[in-house]
């Protein structure tokens, strides 16, 4: 529901991972900023659950959230039983910032920091740079809604 009402496309899970999209197949101008959104209500939603699990005393999962932006290539890969996928340096890049990130945080590269940074809606604390496998140093940045007390 939360990847609908923000116009994210669900990729594919991989494992515990969920890996999706903004701004396919059609492009629309609030597509950073909906991802964004998207994720920080995902990471609301994981840290109520596990708030309310805790209280009863059952198992809950914990999130990591990183979020890139840039080109990828999108397309129908199989013969038999064909699946929707995505590939490019933006799926590995933004691989890398989530494997980095913090459970309970929302995680962005300096590259969509600096397409949304002027958003009214968002706060950013800069973490540094993040040694990245394959990918060298990473600038990252938290994101949290501004209105959030």
């Amino acid at each position: 529901m939360i990847a609908e009402k923000y116009q994210v496309e669900k990729i594919k899970t991989i494992g515990d991972a969920y890996m999706a999209a903004g701004g396919i197949p059609v492009p629309s101008e609030d597509s950073l900023k909906n991802v964004v959104l998207a994720g920080l209500e995902m990471q609301e939603f994981m840290l109520n659950r596990a708030k309310e699990n805790e209280k009863k005393a059952i198992p809950f999962f914990e999130m990591r959230l990183g979020i890139h932006a840039g080109p990828i290539v999108a397309g129908i890969v199989g013969v038999k039983k064909f699946q929707y996928d995505v590939w490019g340096d933006t799926v590995n890049t933004a691989s890398r910032i989530e494997s980095n990130g913090m459970v309970g945080k929302v995680n962005i590269s300096e590259t969509l920091y600096q397409l949304i940074k002027d958003e009214p809606c968002f706060r950013f604390e800069y973490r540094g740079n993040i040694s990245a496998k394959g990918k060298g140093e990473i600038a990252m940045y938290f994101v949290e809604r501004a209105d959030k007390s």
